[in-house]
């Protein structure tokens, strides 16, 4: 008898393309709904139902019922970090369209991964603060550092609170559109939350994509020295 981890079902389960679409929607961290990811991925409704039902049974996405509607979502931040990762060893898609092409300029340029910022905006802030003294990387997790520690107070960032939640503090994860470690975890997603209060970045509605605003562009020069154009 075999003692190994049966990983053929979960590698059944990303092999094939709609769920494998339908599984990158949901790394927004948001719920959808099966209609809202049927559209994604370009399937009946019924087909997403198929394999929304197949997912959950694999404990890679959970759902809420609420009336006689069903909300989908990824089951938690573990499984975005691997679909992150797998991304990032993936070869790039084939772009056959000035949409296509324009969606994945936008989310190669800053989108959410899970609910924490990704793409080159995630990079960039993640180095900057090493740079700035904030963070230290420690093999697979960022340590905040005693100057971080008064940075992230001053920036409006409760540690305390963030610590004392039943998940990674500050991991590293790997970006698959810039090859290059992130920051995620706890503190992630207070600096995305932080972000979003500011007026910094909106959240596109359709896709993954962040948008930097005008307000952004400033506060990001100012703060954490980070050009944006």
């Amino acid at each position: 008898m075999s003692i190994s981890p049966n990983v053929a079902e979960v590698a059944a389960l990303l092999g094939e393309t709609s769920r494998a679409t339908i599984l990158t929607s949901l790394m927004d961290g948001r719920f959808h709904t099966a209609s809202e990811l049927a559209y994604i991925a370009a399937i009946k409704p019924q087909t997403a139902s198929f394999h929304l039902s197949k997912l959950v049974d694999g404990n890679l996405v959970i759902v809420e019922k609420h009336g006689r509607h069903r909300y989908y979502q990824l089951a938690n931040e573990e499984i975005a970090r691997i679909l992150e990762s797998f991304l990032a060893i993936s070869p790039p898609p084939e772009v056959r369209s000035l949409k296509q092409s324009r969606q994945m300029k936008l989310l190669q340029n800053a989108r959410t991964c899970y609910d924490h910022l990704a793409g080159k905006l995630g990079v960039e802030l993640t180095e900057a603060m090493l740079a700035a003294g904030y963070l230290e990387k420690e093999a697979q997790e960022f340590t905040v550092t005693t100057t971080g520690e008064q940075f992230f107070t001053d920036f409006g960032i409760d540690l305390v609170e963030l610590r004392g939640k039943r998940r990674s503090f500050s991991h590293a994860c790997l970006d698959w559109s810039e090859r290059h470690h992130h920051l995620a975890g706890a503190l992630g997603n207070g600096l995305l939350k932080k972000f979003l209060t500011l007026g910094w970045i909106t959240q596109d509605p359709s896709i993954r994509a962040v948008t930097i605003t005008d307000k952004g562009k400033i506060g990001f020069k100012k703060t954490f020295q980070i050009e944006i154009k």
